[in-house]
């Protein structure tokens, strides 16, 4: 994991987090069970630019046989819970009780937020991220149906492209990201794009 990071101990708070976010820095912990986060600020970040974002064929076929009820904001906690569970493709997450309660307190202030896939009465994908400004941090996602995760981020940035939002930032890019057009760019690069997104008054999510 390229990028500068710290230790951080008990007093961060949900404001704190904000302004680390307003300032390219994102926390992480070394595995669930850790209590402790640190900051991390990657030299190259990884992006979603959102007039650039693709889906393909088949993913724009699945969703217009609407296999799922996508819902936004409706079952936060439950999404980051999913989201900090193994999975067969990840056996271990970074999500701890820290940040479960730390991204929590944020979705009550309004600036966290989930898109959700729905099978009925049973949440079967997701992802939750942060909102500041005109800029959307997307922190993680779980899938336990074919393309349910997937689904959810195209409809989150149809989503935010909808609202005003200019920036989607992915962290890091991966391979599955990149099939959507998740792009690197240098730091100081992302820190113009950051400024200009987190200067803008806060947006609707």
């Amino acid at each position: 994991m390229a990028g500068r990071r710290g230790r951080y101990y008990p007093a961060i708070t949900p404001q704190t987090l904000l302004r680390a976010y307003s300032i390219g820095l994102f926390p992480m912990a070394e595995s669930a069970e850790d209590p402790e986060i640190f900051w991390v600020e990657p030299e190259m970040r990884g992006i979603l630019p959102l007039d650039g974002f693709h889906v393909s064929k088949s993913l724009a076929k699945a969703i217009r046989r609407q296999p799922f009820d996508i819902r936004f904001d409706t079952a936060f906690e439950q999404v980051i819970a999913l989201c900090a569970e193994p999975a067969e493709d990840r056996p271990s997450t970074w999500i701890n009780d820290t940040i479960r309660k730390l991204y929590s307190d944020l979705h009550r202030m309004g600036h966290a937020h989930s898109v959700e896939a729905w099978e009925g009465d049973q949440l079967v994908g997701g992802l939750y991220g942060v909102s500041l400004g005109a800029a959307f941090f997307g922190e993680s996602m779980f899938s336990r149906r074919t393309n349910a995760s997937k689904i959810c981020l195209v409809h989150l940035v149809e989503r935010l492209k909808a609202k005003g939002f200019i920036l989607l930032d992915a962290q890091f890019t991966t391979e599955h990201l990149k099939t959507f057009g998740a792009i690197d760019i240098p730091k100081d690069d992302y820190l113009r794009l950051l400024r200009t997104a987190v200067d803008l008054p806060h947006k609707e999510f």
